[in-house]
């Protein structure tokens, strides 16, 4: 199956923990973070989403936020440090890849906000994920 999606994380369930309706799953990513993915229990069921289980995380490059500073007082729990490779500007928008330790994320943020962060290539970011903005995935890639 081809995706849109170019944000695509590699790691393995390291938790799961089931609600009334939703769960909470922990990934442990080939490049030593950590994420959490918020699915419905039906898909940790179809997908068989068990700890060791080999899954894919992946975010649209519009829920992928940036940040340049400390990040304090917020509930999104998807924080990955990591460094501006490049920055891609438009009229409106721009696309900012980032290096988050062996994988690549692509933010699509405002060009004002590039401009206001000062993003450039070396510039350390935090990238910002909500948990129940990401997806999993299994199967081959």
């Amino acid at each position: 199956m081809s995706l849109s999606i170019r944000n695509q994380l590699s790691g393995t369930v390291a938790a799961v923990t089931a609600g009334e309706v939703m769960a909470a799953v922990k990934v442990h990513l080939t490049n030593g973070s950590e994420v959490t993915a918020a699915v419905t229990r039906e898909a940790v069921q179809e997908l068989g989403l068990a700890p060791g289980a080999p899954v894919r995380a992946l975010v649209k490059s519009t829920e992928v936020a940036l940040a340049t500073g400390t990040v304090d007082g917020l509930s999104i729990r998807n924080r990955l440090p990591g460094t501006v490779t490049a920055v891609t500007t438009g009229g409106a928008m721009a696309s900012v890849k980032v290096a988050v330790g062996g994988g690549e994320l692509t933010a699509a943020i405002t060009k004002d906000a590039v401009e206001d962060l000062g993003l450039t290539a070396g510039a350390a970011v935090t990238a910002l994920i909500k948990s129940t903005e990401l997806s999993l995935a299994t199967g081959p890639a």
